[in-house]
């Protein structure tokens, strides 16, 4: 595995796991297998990966070979574990780890769509099917475009991208990836921390593409449905949104504070959750002078109780 592709935080998240002989895991989202090959190799664990990608499930079938019997591999949403683990006759797991956000291959495949910094198709979409970031670049309203750009991408100049792009459509449909960074880079100030300008727009289109933020919300409600009291559940984010979502989750389950800063008082329902430690897992200087990717990664790691998961409760802390 070349380090481009090497899983962040690797070893954290194989020691937040806990792995023993006879644990059943999910990796849900398999990438190119680096947590799950490293989950295999810790106990005589067996591994149910997920993936939504095929290119991700195409390429791990010689993993799966390889440790046959051991390592099952589900081409699907992480947010749909009920159902994969009902299909695999597995009523609860031992952990559950997740790495979120686009993967080194999606993102070294110009053809994916997902970089700014190599000339493809303005795709995005994980499945390759459905709505694409061209799509939605060509026909969303600039109010629409403004709305997606400021609350996906957190980007300050949101109106004027917006505005720049349904000026540059207006001449042709914008269709590479590299036409729009241009248009972007021409209207975003480059900041001092030399961020590319485009990169907030790149990460708001991909997230509204693929729905990510909501798979993230219905994800961690079914973690917290398939987990067996003591199970650990291990999620690696790379941006604020996304930490922002599973610390909320997390401290709302663990019995932390309330929904909403207006509203101090706490849900009385027990806590399905016990939080490792209330501040995340960072990756140290030397993994990111390996990988620089690992420089905004977080973990975050919980451990399950016994009580009944939350069903009906409202998740996710990205609202």
């Amino acid at each position: 595995m070349t380090p481009s592709h090497a899983p962040v935080l690797l070893a954290e998240v194989t020691a937040a796991l806990q792995p023993r002989d006879g644990a059943v895991l999910v990796d849900g989202t398999f990438g190119r297998g680096g947590y799950a090959r490293a989950l295999l190799d810790a106990a005589a664990v067996r591994v149910i990966a997920i993936d939504r990608d095929p290119d991700a499930i195409a390429a791990g079938a010689e993993l799966a070979r390889r440790y046959a019997g051991r390592l099952t591999l589900h081409e699907g949403r992480f947010s749909d574990l009920d159902t994969i683990l009902h299909d695999e006759h597995v009523a609860a797991v031992d952990g559950v780890a997740l790495d979120l956000g686009v993967s080194s291959p999606q993102l070294d495949d110009p053809e994916r769509g997902f970089s700014f910094r190599a000339d493809g198709p303005l795709d995005m979409r994980m499945e390759k099917s459905g709505v694409s970031a061209a799509d939605v670049v060509n026909a969303a309203t600039e109010s629409e475009l403004a709305e997606t750009i400021a609350r996906l991408g957190e980007e300050r100049h949101a109106r004027r991208v917006a505005r720049a792009i349904v000026a540059a459509r207006r001449e042709a449909p914008i269709t590479r990836t590299l036409e729009l960074a241009e248009i972007v880079r021409r209207v975003v100030p480059r900041s001092k921390d030399g961020i590319d300008p485009a990169t907030r727009t790149f990460q708001a289109l991909r997230l509204r593409v693929n729905g990510e933020l909501e798979e993230l919300d219905r994800g961690l409600a079914a973690a917290e449905r398939v987990l067996s009291p003591g199970g650990r559940l291990a999620v690696v984010s790379f941006h604020s949104l996304e930490d922002r979502a599973v610390k909320h989750f997390l401290r709302e389950r663990s019995g932390g504070e309330g929904v909403s800063r207006h509203m101090p008082q706490r849900d009385t329902r027990p806590a399905t959750f016990t939080l490792a430690s209330r501040k995340p897992i960072e990756a140290s200087a030397a993994e990111i002078a390996r990988n620089p990717r690992a420089r905004s990664a977080r973990l975050r790691v919980a451990e399950r109780t016994a009580a009944p998961a939350w069903a009906a409760a409202q998740v996710g802390g990205h609202a």
